[in-house]
């Protein structure tokens, strides 16, 4: 984005209070000048009462046009004070206050605001569609270029967090296939780390900082989300069977150990494969074992 052209400066004021009752005075002055003056007018005395008229009628102009420069404050907004056309400076005290009544004021919020994307269908790392949408909590920051570096600083940043959004989009996969790699899903904090980082590069010059960025929405695309559903359990049932055959291979081991240890009975290789393969199918099993009672002989 370009170096901005203009940075917010604070413009010089009073308190409106003060602005006020000054103006008020100088009304109650003006009137009491045109009086004395009119009235020492019709007493012939036309040298004197005619410019007292004249210098009342002026005053009272004059104080009339600074009431105009009165400006009233509100907390979370701030004034713009431009001087024909020219950008002087902005209030932010809130109040009333005073500044120069041939300028003009322009009202802007400098509140935290919520932003909230729809819900974009976007190819993800891998070309698979997907579907996201992100929430991101905003305000302004400098007002001067909030107002004058962009020609609507609501839409800009509407349009610049759906740019962010896709191109983060684009950048990562929904899941990674190796376990290392940031995925969409599985890395939510570090990637909407990086959405702040960008929506912030994207948005500074038009006087906003980013409060803060989330995903409100991400899901697979309806046309394959039930395929990648059937994808996800079988990682999911690999990942558990697995986990069920190291704990297994573990048992079958630590059984061999005691008996041969303990000296419980002598088997040999073959017997020794036998309970093993035995052990393992009941362990690794999803159904539960119906074992076969031998009445005989250990070898019949």
């Amino acid at each position: 984005m370009p170096e901005p052209q203009v940075r917010e400066v604070a413009a010089h004021s009073i308190p409106g209070g003060l602005g006020l009752l000054l103006s008020l005075l100088g009304i109650v002055l003006a009137i009491g000048v045109v009086v004395g003056g009119g009235l020492i007018a019709n007493g012939g005395n036309n040298a004197v009462g005619v410019p007292m008229v004249v210098a009342g009628v002026l005053l009272l102009l004059t104080c009339l046009i600074c009431l105009g420069g009165v400006k009233m404050v509100a907390p979370g907004e701030a004034r713009v004070i431009q001087l024909f056309g020219r950008y002087v400076g902005t209030v932010r005290t809130d109040g009333l206050r005073w500044v120069n009544p041939l300028t003009s004021a322009r009202s802007i919020s400098t509140r935290l605001r919520n932003h909230e994307t729809a819900v974009l269908k976007v190819n993800d790392a891998y070309g698979n569609p997907i579907e996201l949408a992100a929430i991101v909590v905003w305000k302004v920051e400098d007002t001067a270029q909030a107002l004058f570096e962009v020609d609507d600083f609501q839409e800009f940043v509407a349009t610049q967090t759906e740019a962010a959004v896709r191109h983060i989009a684009i950048e990562y996969p929904y899941d990674a296939h190796d376990e290392d790699a940031l995925s969409l899903r599985g890395n939510a904090e570090e990637i909407t780390e990086k959405l702040a980082v960008e929506l912030t590069a994207r948005v500074r010059s038009a006087g906003v900082r980013i409060i803060e960025s989330r995903f409100s929405h991400l899901a697979y695309a309806p046309e394959i989300a039930s395929a990648m559903l059937q994808r996800q359990q079988a990682g999911a049932v690999v990942a558990a069977r697995q986990q069920i055959v190291e704990g297994a291979v573990g048992m079958v081991e630590q059984a061999l150990d005691r008996i041969s240890r303990q000296g419980i009975v002598e088997l040999d290789e073959e017997r020794k494969a036998a309970m093993v393969s035995n052990l393992m199918v009941v362990l690794c099993g999803d159904r539960a074992a119906q074992p076969v009672l031998n009445t005989g002989s250990l070898y019949q």
